[in-house]
């Protein structure tokens, strides 16, 4: 199975987004698992919520029918109950696998202004073909808590928008995050020029294959490698 990190760049053109996003994903073989940024469609629109929401509708349906043999995950803006939310969908063989919103809301970005907290309960380890899959959003990975609810994954997906002034943070958190957990972690971040990119691809043993210069950052998941240093680093896993 390939492991792929879209490092791409939002517009204010929702529709040339998806049309980007798309096209991404139909250049990627079958049996990978694609990871876009953190609302890669819209950004954090503040003022067009509504017309985001409207638009991710019908960009749930188009990704879904993207998604024979492919898993597919990435953040949209929803609306549920009159509140907003910034949403992970992952799609498998044309099915919602599984959705879980933003639990943590970054407060220097106005996010608590502008959207609702998910529910703790949804940060959860999720099979697919047998791999335990979970996803921790952006500013999710700073707290130790949450690294909890997700030990024992195979593969930790984090999809993110960071900004370039704390790069180092990213990168140093997103691999102590495979390394703690010995596990793969796709970090996915945004290409946006106010952005940190650092998107990479981080195995078990602290192997990072990262390019800020590339759209597509992808390596081979390796599930011996997994075993073999929850082997020999016994901690529990």
């Amino acid at each position: 199975m390939k492991l792929i990190a879209l490092q791409i760049k939002t517009s204010n053109n929702f529709q040339e987004n998806l049309n980007n996003l798309k096209e991404l994903i139909n250049s990627c073989e079958n049996n990978s698992l694609i990871l876009a940024p953190e609302l890669a469609l819209s950004g954090f629109s503040y003022d067009r919520m509504e017309e985001a929401s409207n638009f991710s509708l019908k960009a749930i349906d188009e990704i879904n029918e993207l998604s024979i043999d492919k898993i597919i995950a990435l953040t949209f803006i929803t609306k549920k109950d009159g509140n907003f939310y910034n949403t992970l969908y992952i799609f498998h063989n044309q099915k919602i696998i599984h959705t879980q919103a933003k639990y943590k809301l970054f407060p220097l970005g106005d996010e608590l202004e502008y959207f609702s907290s998910g529910n703790f309960e949804d940060i959860k380890i999720i099979e697919i073909n047998g791999l335990k899959i979970a996803t921790l959003i952006c500013f999710e990975l700073r707290f130790p808590e949450l690294w909890e609810k997700v030990k024992g994954a195979d593969i930790i997906l984090n999809p993110a928008m960071w900004g370039i002034k704390r790069k180092d943070h990213y990168e140093s958190i997103s691999k102590a995050l495979a390394l703690v957990n010995q596990c793969f972690v796709i970090a996915c971040n945004s290409a946006d020029d106010n952005m940190a990119k650092g998107s990479a691809i981080i195995s078990p043993f602290g192997n990072v294959i990262k390019d800020d210069l590339k759209t597509k950052i992808e390596s081979k998941f390796d599930f011996e490698e997994m075993k073999k240093v929850r082997k020999y680093i016994n901690i529990g896993l």
